[in-house]
């Protein structure tokens, strides 16, 4: 660090601390953006390739020079941070502008829109800069002892242009937490969630069913977000890398698994594991379900049981994992792991419920699916609080200097090696590639993969 300037990181924590005394010049952030992911245009193609747009479209209630600063979010495992802005919309026809002001008997007319501005990307300034007002003169003053503003009073009138691609990204004295045993409880809830999730995909603890069809016609989500459907604005990659269209980057991923689980995404999909380890039947005919789903076992007709497996099915750390945790919620085996998870989160609805199933007490699908649903925010947001808090800082310096942090003493390895000593481990194509180090019990790999972005500049759209 020089001239005694603080870190990006440090600058964006500021930002969070007071993002609702800081507005951001929409207009200027658009004009000087530059995309660092594919461009997507809303609608679907048809059989022909043609672009068919949706009946609806979003327009923006404001049209305001600012807008309220984002929500800052580190990405999981690149050096990237992302920057979420909220914005109010309104639906209307697209043939001629038409409002729609209600749908499924709720007034539809201030809806939100979601719009992420990347800051970082893979290590690299992607806004040099953003302007600014505050309205906080303790913001104000803290902004000015850490010499990123150039102005001597308060005023809150006044617009600031706050530089970032004269920061260093991370401090040089940055001090991270142990990572250890973080990936086993990660692993265990990211089951759960799969489950939970799986019985959710056409439930609402709000709405019926006749709503959630007429809110999908409309381009809404169970959730009252806007959802419409987007595709690449090419049809063919090899015609737009050619002509200039999309250009390709290198983007270094760094992941944390265990010295048996390379990472999260060797796990299977909920219903995938169902398929593979479970049978769905009538419990009075008998008949087996072909292709069960969760959301089937909501049916008090159906039952579970488990499937009688080739000897040619290979059982895997990852089966090891997750097969308790589907036992349990399942009610074929009574081992605790998923109350212990549930109590853990403050998901104590869900667990009281299962126990309770398990007793053999009647439960209703609707209390059921409210439940699951409370359940599902409790685990996604504990699960956020520590990718927040322990591991996307860590991804990001690692991302950003390319070296762990000093008291992570650990050699790199190759695929070859790391896959010699630690033979459970199972790697992709990119992740034989990639270099490997073992701190404690976890395992920190650091690979690359090819991305793909269009080379246009982008104006207020998603990222």
């Amino acid at each position: 660090m020089t001239n005694n300037k603080i870190s990006l990181v440090e600058l964006i924590q500021i930002f969070a601390q007071y993002r609702k005394n800081i507005i951001v010049n929409i207009k200027h952030l658009q004009e000087h953006y530059q995309r660092t992911g594919i461009k997507r245009v809303k609608g679907v193609r048809n059989e022909n390739g043609e672009l068919l747009q949706p009946w609806l479209q979003a327009e923006y209630i404001d049209n305001a020079e600012y807008v309220g600063m984002g929500e800052f979010q580190f990405n999981r495992n690149t050096a990237t941070i992302n920057m979420l802005i909220k914005r109010k919309v309104k639906l209307a026809k697209f043939a001629d502008q038409t409002p729609t002001l209600e749908v499924a008997g709720l007034l539809v007319n201030d809806l939100n829109s979601f719009n992420n501005y990347t800051i970082v990307s893979d290590g690299k300034i992607n806004v040099k800069s953003l302007q600014v007002k505050i309205s906080s003169k303790k913001a104000f003053d803290l902004l000015k002892e850490k010499s990123v503003l150039d102005a001597e009073d308060f005023d809150f009138r006044a617009e600031h242009t706050i530089e970032l691609d004269n920061l260093p990204l991370v401090a040089a004295n940055s001090r991270y937490s142990s990572i250890d045993g973080l990936f086993n409880q990660l692993a265990e809830i990211k089951v759960l969630t799969s489950i939970i999730s799986a019985h959710l995909r056409k439930e609402s603890d709000v709405f019926v069913a006749g709503q959630l069809d007429e809110f999908k016609k409309h381009y809404l989500s169970k959730n009252v977000y806007i959802n419409f459907p987007t595709t690449n604005e090419y049809t063919d990659i090899h015609e737009a890398l050619v002509n200039g269209t999309l250009d390709s980057r290198l983007s270094y991923k760094i992941d944390i698994g265990s010295q048996d689980i390379l990472n999260l995404s060797k796990f299977h999909s909920a219903n995938q594991f169902l398929n593979r380890m479970y049978r769905l039947y009538d419990k009075i005919t008998g008949e087996i379900i072909i292709k069960p789903t969760f959301e089937m076992t909501l049916n008090e007709n159906l039952a579970v049981r488990h499937r009688l497996l080739s000897s040619r099915t290979k059982i895997t750390k990852v089966d090891e994992v997750m097969k308790p945790i589907f036992d349990d919620f399942l009610g074929l085996e009574q081992n605790g792991i998923v109350v212990g998870i549930l109590k853990k989160v403050g998901a104590d609805s869900l667990a009281q419920l299962l126990q309770d199933k398990q007793a053999g007490k009647q439960i209703s699908k609707e209390e059921m699916v409210a439940a699951l649903t409370t359940a599902n925010k409790k685990l996604e947001q504990y699960v956020e609080n520590i990718y927040q808090d322990k591991i996307s800082p860590l991804v990001f310096y690692i991302g950003c200097t390319g070296v762990l942090p000093d008291k992570m003493d650990a050699k790199p390895m190759t695929a070859e090696e790391v896959g010699a000593k630690y033979p459970n481990l199972q790697f992709s194509k990119d992740e034989q590639e990639g270099t490997f180090f073992a701190v404690g019990d976890s395992m920190i790999s650091i690979y690359v993969k090819t991305e793909y972005y269009s080379k246009l500049i982008s104006v207020g759209v998603d990222n």
